[in-house]
């Protein structure tokens, strides 16, 4: 599966934006998730193994929990990826912060 196929998924975007703030017992991650889009924990079981299995999350087992964390590995691909699209928005940034300080003046 390609790497915007797996971000491409909004449960699986909020899960890593989750996991982002650190690790996470997968008991918490269903729950909040299960709230958020009134999925059943077997679903959101399904899409912590797709994150799994695709490099994204790492588990770590602590007697019976089951604790998650982000993997940034293919994150880091998706940043080197986007490099070439940067320049479409970085000049206009740039530009940005320049008519800002001019209006601080």
């Amino acid at each position: 599966m390609h790497a915007f196929d797996i971000l491409g998924d909004p449960v699986r975007r909020r899960i890593l934006e989750l996991l982002a703030e650190g690790e996470l017992p997968a008991g918490s991650i269903a729950a909040t998730i299960g709230d958020e889009f009134g999925i059943s924990q077997p679903a959101v079981s399904q899409h912590l193994k797709v994150l799994r299995d695709n490099g994204f999350a790492t588990v770590t087992i602590d007697g019976t929990r089951r604790l998650y964390a982000v993997d940034p590995g293919p994150l880091r691909e998706i940043d080197s990826w986007l490099d070439r699209y940067r320049k479409f928005w970085i000049n206009r940034l740039d530009a940005l912060e320049t008519e800002i300080h001019r209006g601080r003046r």
